[in-house]
């Protein structure tokens, strides 16, 4: 399937944790080229996670709303029904 491109989305998740490679697959499988910030060897990309979403879990999804503040969705299965009904 042929990448798609994914604007206003980023992924924070980090390599190591079972529940954003999920995520990561779901994607996959839907095409989606996500950008994505690793929150463990990144301090700037896990900052931004804690002040935007308010904690440093992970998976979690930035989702840039139209004209005002960004989504911060947490929790894999969330993220990946979410893709799922946006691009599937």
């Amino acid at each position: 399937m042929a990448s798609e491109k994914s604007p206003g989305l980023t992924l924070y998740q980090s390599e190591y944790c079972p529940y954003c490679h999920r995520v990561r697959l779901a994607a996959q499988e839907l095409g989606l080229d996500l950008p994505m910030k690793d929150t463990f060897i990144d301090r700037a990309a896990r900052a931004e996670l804690i002040a935007g979403g308010g904690k440093p879990q992970v998976p979690c999804l930035r989702i840039e709303q139209p004209g005002g503040e960004p989504q911060w969705m947490y929790e894999s299965s969330d993220i990946i029904r979410y893709l799922q009904s946006r691009f599937g």
